[in-house]
């Protein structure tokens, strides 16, 4: 087991990132993460398979239309989607994978975080990257303290 803190550097180490359900209409958490990522000089992508272009950028319709891949992926859809999507990580070799947490179940999926685990894959459960360094802000901040004692962000990682 890993802690959160551990886990989050690690994520946040990797400088190309996807994110997925990045809405075109830009009132989504994923697209609250995606340009703060790209704010902070990761090379960022969307995926969105409806969309050809999110917050000025192009989109990608799925992880395997990104050019030279990515190294990891915050998945920002509904739960009932990140099972697919992790096994698209698992097909592609990409090895740390962030599903995204903050009220209510968010994008986590224990079949998800399962199948993720049993390939190799470094899985953070909950939580999102914005509440860690170097990406943290003072309300992210706020919002790990009260999540984490709700149970929604993870205090350890497997």
């Amino acid at each position: 087991m890993t802690a959160i803190k551990d886990a989050a550097r690690e994520f946040l180490a990797h400088r190309r990132v996807a994110v997925t359900g990045v809405s075109r209409q830009g009132d989504h958490g994923s697209n609250v993460v995606y340009k703060r990522l790209r704010d902070r000089g990761y090379e960022v992508f969307a995926v969105n398979p409806n969309a050809e272009a999110v917050e000025g950028d192009r989109a990608y319709h799925d992880l395997r239309s990104i050019p030279g891949g990515v190294e990891a992926v915050v998945i920002g859809t509904r739960r009932e989607i990140a099972e697919e999507t992790m096994r698209e990580c698992a097909d592609l070799g990409i090895q740390y994978v962030w599903m995204h947490r903050l009220a209510g179940e968010g994008s986590v999926s224990a079949a998800a975080a399962r199948y993720g685990r049993e390939h190799g894959i470094h899985v953070i459960p909950g939580g999102c990257p914005l509440m860690f360094e170097p990406t943290a802000d003072g309300a992210h901040k706020a919002m790990k303290f009260v999540f984490t004692l709700a149970g929604k962000v993870p205090r350890r990682c497997q």
